[in-house]
């Protein structure tokens, strides 16, 4: 690590309170907050998504700044984030005071690990490095004598059964895949690390080396439950080269806005670099490589339930359309930026090619539109006519060497004429059907699964109380499903809504999913990713700790339902679920 000056200011030209400042290097933005002669500082960038803070109209006291993309709140006397509460603490500057009354601000900065141990780029062989789009963030690499592939989703849904894949992998990548020297999987999300494909892949070939980065929730954490035999697994540690062979390496590294899940990764190969971000909101705190050979990023947008599954209050549907094509064009936009700054030869946007496919799932898929391929890609060769862009169509190959070439060859093959790109059947039932199997499940013949799962997941101590609702698959309540309110200021299970003021959520979730959820111990990534549930909330406010936790923090190690079954009184035995609604419309009293 070393440190570096970014700003240089005269302390006079500070006003009390908060100060937007630019740096007239590098257009840079930066907050100076001063109280008392006490000075903060800042980067102006929210740690949720990169986006710039303004000053906040409604703050009197002129302390909180508002974030332009999301209207995330920052604190800036404490650096704590307002808005969504007990989100993140922003990362402080160092203000160093120089003799002639002026100001730095200084960041300790992390070198680039990828210049450690450089290689001087060598000749390549036509043929001798290829890439071969299969699917969505998959990728096959030929690299000299060995065969590298990422994130292989290939078959069955992500997320539940919210996501399909939208194009069709060519017909023998599971052949591929098997024949794989090494798979690289970013990250835990359903859409990379694929279980069904994974189960496939372990017939054939449980000793295939994997690679994942080291983070803090382990990538397989759920490996044992899926009962899926792979024996070589290889966590990695962050920022530093794994040497393959002679000519070939790798470096993981990790993302800034989410190190508990995201990676990203940088191949070499003969001193060449591929840099794929995959779904990075800030990898390696915004340092990566210029000048690579070949970069590929997310660009779609659309991985989440916000704003499509909400409804009350602001969410009209003419609401939500603003708000989804303002967010996908900023995407647009920032990538496009990122790629310039970056100035890789070659861009492939990838990584975000799934669609909404199941019938039930309709209003989703006309609702959450993605940005396309062919626009980014045009939108760098605006701005950046000199960066080769690649839109990939499944089996589609790019040859490193040709498109290196000065002039260039022709260095992208595209599937013969006739190759069908866009899948048109998935196999719902076979999948939906297994989801639903967890709907009859023993556990669920008792009520007191509720308290039992809930201690399980461990949150607690926080002002929040949400009712949860089974419904069938158009969202409508079920009649002998569970309704059931849960107050996490004492993890408590009340008949009705407690008679303090707290904020209130209330979540519809498709009975077959969540009961598959409660059963294995899943993340609820699978409902609000996945499109699988419905919300509203008052007041309107995001409540960050509670869904981090249900998304990315519950227990690695699933409720103990044995022992719950032991336990459970055998005089709550019935045929059909309990929890039927009352005449007043709470749920009946769990005991």
């Amino acid at each position: 690590t070393g440190s570096i000056s970014l700003l240089q200011l005269a302390v006079f030209s500070l006003k009390d309170g908060i100060n937007f400042k630019k740096s007239p290097d590098d257009g840079k933005c930066y907050i100076i907050y001063k109280e008392n002669g006490e000075l903060k500082a800042c980067k102006n960038q929210c740690k949720h998504q990169g986006g710039l803070f303004i000053k906040d109209i409604e703050d009197l006291d002129g302390r909180t700044v508002r974030c332009t993309k999301h209207y995330w709140k920052l604190n800036v006397s404490t650096m704590q984030y307002v808005n969504p509460p007990d989100s993140f603490t922003q990362d402080e500057l160092d203000v160093v005071m120089t003799d002639e009354g002026g100001l730095q601000l200084v960041e300790v900065i992390v070198w680039d690990p990828w210049s450690a141990d450089p290689q001087d780029p060598q000749e390549l062989q036509e043929g001798e490095v290829t890439v071969t789009y299969l699917t969505h963030a998959c990728m096959e690499l030929q690299l000299g004598g060995k065969k590298m592939i990422f994130d292989p989703w290939l078959t069955g849904p992500a997320f539940a059964r919210g996501w399909w894949l939208l194009h069709e992998p060519p017909a023998d990548s599971m052949e591929r895949l098997c024949m794989a020297d090494l798979i690289y999987i970013s990250h835990m999300h359903s859409d990379h690390l694929s279980y069904p494909t994974l189960k496939s892949l372990s017939a054939t070939r449980p000793d295939v080396p994997i690679y994942v980065g080291d983070t803090s929730r382990p990538v397989f954490w759920m490996l044992e439950k899926s009962q899926v035999q792979l024996t070589n697994i290889n966590v990695v540690p962050f920022g530093i080269w794994q040497n393959i062979d002679e000519h070939l390496r790798f470096m993981i590294l990790k993302d800034e806005v989410h190190p508990e899940m995201d990676t990203c990764i940088i191949v070499e190969y003969k001193g060449h670099m591929i840099l794929n971000t995959v779904d990075c909101t800030r990898p390696n705190y915004g340092r990566l490589p210029h000048n690579v050979d070949l970069m590929m990023s997310d660009f779609a947008g659309g991985a989440s339930g916000f704003p499509m599954t909400f409804s009350g209050g602001k969410y009209t549907e003419s609401w939500k359309a603003d708000f989804i094509k303002n967010e996908r064009k900023k995407l647009m936009n920032y990538k496009a930026q990122l790629v310039k700054s970056l100035q890789p030869k070659i861009y492939c946007p990838f990584a975000g090619y799934f669609v909404e496919a199941h019938p039930s799932d309709r209003y989703i898929k006309e609702t959450n539109t993605k940005n396309k391929a062919e626009e980014l890609n045009a939108l760098i060769k605006k701005s950046a006519p000199g960066i080769t862009t690649w839109t990939p169509k499944p089996g589609a190959v790019l040859d490193l060497a040709l498109a290196l070439m000065s002039p260039s060859r022709k260095a992208i093959t595209d599937p013969p004429s006739g190759t069908n790109i866009y899948k048109d059947s998935w196999d719902f039932d076979l999948y939906v059907d297994e989801l639903n199997r967890a709907i009859t499940a023993e556990i669920f013949k008792h009520k007191s699964w509720i308290q039992f799962y809930y201690n399980w997941a461990g949150f607690k101590n926080y002002d929040l109380v949400v009712r949860v609702i089974e419904t069938d698959e158009d969202f409508i309540p079920i009649d002998n499903g569970y309704n059931y309110l849960v107050d996490f200021m004492d993890l408590s299970f009340p008949t009705q809504r407690p008679t303090r003021e707290h904020p209130y959520e209330e979540i519809k979730n498709r009975i077959g999913v969540m009961r598959h959820v409660v059963k294995n111990g899943l993340l609820w990534d699978n409902l609000y990713i996945g499109f699988q549930n419905r919300l509203s909330r008052e007041p309107d406010v995001y409540h960050h700790q509670f869904w981090n936790h249900f998304q990315t923090e519950l227990p690695v190690t699933g409720p103990d339902w044995d022992l719950f079954l032991q336990q459970a009184p055998s005089y709550q035995r019935s045929a059909e679920p309990q929890g039927i609604q009352t005449e007043s419309g709470s749920a009946s009293t769990l005991s």
